[in-house]
């Protein structure tokens, strides 16, 4: 049996009619850059995420740059972020020329925790951000709370957690602002890359659009040092079409994610938890297992296809090498020890139960 890591052939397969008759739609228009399908998706995906507004962008690493640059955080300033992130977090920072500060995660959730973050605040720390890793809320009231005493601000990495929740709110309204990825295998993904940032702030808001449209807010007006960074019309339209069936696919993903909690039992993989009050949308289902490459590798001998996010960790990134970090024992563990199995909208019961048999007849010895 031969199983993908990740395909999103089911879901398009599924929606193809509507996502044609969206191109054809645009195609009719003859307007290809923040136009009318662009604002319909921004008002759908800010009442998505229970915010005010929501910015259409080119993609998840400058969505946190653009947010980072509408607070003035730059040259002097240090961010916190955790370790074990997709370097994107780090390189939006370093862009604004402001310094990453790199933390350890819980090895429970992967997540950041207030309590690390709390040990590395200076008089530098202008901002932090948690990154929603895999696809669940990382603990926000705390580290809320520690930014509030201090005058930090928290941005949300959101680019994996589309819909998760945390004690009743979305992903992408908890903070000053969120960011959120669209690349195709995303859980919400475009037809190409896609980006966008959440936020209840007018002022952010104004700000990072503009910033986004050459530092524009009138054409030919020039009130800051922005990009090219917009969110183009094709994608906007596909990505409401797919908005649309979100929830359904998510729930998809939840029932094959239970199926492995529920299934797998083998004492050399321990299983991702998911923390009260909070619920998992499963971009990635993430095992842990000391042999971790052993496994990988008997796994892709029985057809499985698994991934691994993230091999290397920040700090151990050549580009990354002048931060000067000794050592980071848990990011650099669970990037020797993390594996990423299958987890798709369409994934059938055979393949599902395949999975599980393998992974159980896994012998460490």
């Amino acid at each position: 049996m031969k199983i993908p890591f990740a395909t999103v052939e089911y879901m398009h397969a599924e929606i193809e009619e509507e996502l044609g008759a969206a191109f054809r739609d645009v195609l009719k228009t003859n307007w290809f850059i923040r136009g009318n399908y662009c604002q319909i998706f921004e008002k759908e995906y800010a009442g998505y995420c229970g915010v005010r507004y929501a910015i259409g962008v080119d993609n998840g690493l400058n969505a946190i740059k653009l947010i980072l640059k509408a607070l003035d955080i730059g040259p002097g300033d240090e961010v916190i972020l955790p370790g074990n992130t997709f370097i994107a977090t780090a390189l939006a920072v370093s862009e604004t020329g402001a310094k990453p500060i790199l933390a350890e995660p819980d090895e429970d959730t992967f997540n950041i925790s207030a309590r690390n973050i709390e040990s590395l605040l200076t008089s530098k720390t202008r901002a932090v951000i948690p990154v929603h890793l895999y696809g669940q809320c990382s603990d926000m009231d705390p580290i809320l709370d520690i930014a509030g005493k201090r005058g930090l601000y928290v941005i949300e990495d959101a680019a994996q957690a589309h819909g998760a929740t945390y004690n009743g709110r979305k992903a992408g309204s908890m903070g000053i602002a969120g960011a959120f990825s669209f690349y195709p295998g995303k859980n919400l993904g475009a037809l190409g890359d896609g980006g966008a940032v959440t936020t209840n702030d007018s002022g952010i808001a104004e700000r990072v659009r503009a910033l986004s449209d050459y530092g524009s807010t009138e054409k030919y007006h020039h009130e800051y040092l922005g990009s090219n960074s917009r969110l183009d019309e094709l994608q906007a339209a596909f990505l409401s079409v797919k908005l649309r069936h979100l929830d359904e696919w998510a729930k998809e993903r939840n029932k094959i994610a239970q199926a492995y909690l529920s299934g797998i039992n083998n004492p050399c993989i321990t299983l991702p938890s998911v923390k009260e009050g909070r619920t998992h949308v499963w971009h990635i289902f993430a095992i842990l297992c000391s042999k971790r490459d052993a496994l990988k590798a008997r796994l892709k001998e029985c057809g499985i296809e698994t991934g691994i996010h993230y091999p290397i960790p920040v700090c151990r990134q050549k580009a990354y090498a002048p931060l000067g970090v000794s050592a980071m024992p848990i990011s650099e563990k669970l990037s020797s020890m993390e594996l990423s199995l299958p987890l798709y909208y369409g994934m059938n019961e055979s393949q599902i139960r395949y999975i599980i048999e393998q992974l159980n007849m896994f012998d460490i010895a």
